[in-house]
């Protein structure tokens, strides 16, 4: 890039990471996460589906194609200092010349779209870890990755801007963060779906595959034992059920035996005190269902002081489903983990929810 004083004098890579060491360190101090891209080699920016799939998915628009290459060098020897992923937003410091800030919007993604992906990839994405893996059909793959109805950004759904004074609109610190993205996903694929602010838990959907399974030809579903196991974590006995009969079956042959011996019962007349004590002791051992709406949810964090991020690592749940959630109307057809969570939750005081919270970070 040209100044007027001519071009600026070179500075070799290890002492711009230096200089950027140094002004990453008083950030730390002042409070800020600063989370950078590591250097690496070799030729690929990305490993893993989702973090090489970012990556041919910008490659492949024309507008990118000439530049993105620019940033490659960036990336792989650490330049990327610092790269943030949140809703809507990637913010980056990449150690250039100077330090450059960046700041790159992603419009969600349609409503429309979105639905239009879950319905294609319904009952054919067996659990969360083969969806964040990307261990799924190539039928999939094609669904989540087209260009056009896929579940990446296009160009025109991408802002961008740097305070550097190349006069190109996408620089060699935008191409870098860019890649650092992909970089990124490598390690946590489900930034993807928070960036692009929906939920990934919705694509996970089990009760297809239970029914598709379990049905029959007469119609009716049922689920074997083992399956039953292998689904909710819990250990089984299949021949539970025939020895009950066979316990059955043995009481009233032993009953036969024996004379039946008529005893007289003599029923006593409860005190109307002791009645409504023990109705009220049953009534409040009955510990009311949660609601699931956004109001409720938004409610229940707000009541505990927490930030999204935090109520979502004390439901054991991603931000991008908190956020999801608060964003809706109406009730919400939440998956069961997700609702037995909240209820569990909502048992507890504030004091307990922070204690909780407290042992899910150590």
């Amino acid at each position: 890039m040209a100044y007027y004083g001519g071009w600026r004098p070179y500075v070799p890579v290890a002492k711009r990471r230096a200089k950027a060491e140094k002004e990453m360190d008083k950030l730390r101090k002042k409070g800020q996460r600063i989370e950078p891209v590591p250097a690496f080699k070799g030729r690929k920016m990305a490993k893993t589906f989702w973090g090489a799939s970012w990556c041919e998915h910008l490659e492949k628009f024309s507008d990118y194609e000439n530049r993105l290459p620019r940033g490659r060098t960036y990336v792989r020897n650490g330049s990327v200092c610092h790269l943030e992923i949140n809703q809507g937003e990637v913010k980056a410091i990449v150690s250039g010349s100077d330090l450059y800030h960046i700041h790159i919007k992603i419009k969600p993604l349609p409503k429309t779209r979105w639905n239009q992906v879950k319905k294609a990839c319904a009952g054919q994405i067996g659990s969360m870890l083969e969806l964040l893996q990307g261990r799924f059909s190539s039928h999939v793959m094609q669904i989540v990755t087209d260009p056009k109805r896929g579940l990446f950004p296009k160009p025109s759904e991408i802002q961008l801007a740097c305070d550097c004074p190349d006069w190109a609109g996408l620089c060699k610190h935008l191409a870098a963060v860019l890649y650092g993205v992909g970089a990124r996903l490598d390690e946590k694929p489900e930034l993807l779906f928070l960036l692009r602010g929906v939920d990934h838990q919705e694509l996970v959907d089990t009760e297809l595959d239970v029914k598709a399974a379990t049905k029959k030809k007469s119609g009716r579903r049922r689920i074997a034992a083992q399956d039953l196991g292998a689904i909710f974590d819990v250990d089984i006995d299949a021949a539970s059920k025939p020895a009950k009969k066979q316990r059955a079956a043995t009481k009233t042959s032993a009953s036969k035996k024996r004379a039946p011996v008529k005893k007289r019962t003599v029923v006593k007349a409860r005190k109307p005190q002791v009645i409504k004590k023990r109705a009220a002791k049953k009534a409040g051992s009955q510990t009311p269902t949660f609601t699931g709406t956004a109001a409720s949810i938004r409610k229940l964090r707000k009541h505990f002081a927490m930030t999204t991020a935090e109520f979502a690592q004390l439901l054991g749940v991603s931000q991008a489903s908190v956020i999801n959630w608060e964003r809706r109307s109406g009730k919400l057809n939440l998956q069961h983990r997700s609702r037995q969570a909240l209820e569990v939750a909502a048992r507890l005081t504030a004091g307990q929810a922070r204690k909780r919270l407290k042992e899910r970070q150590v």
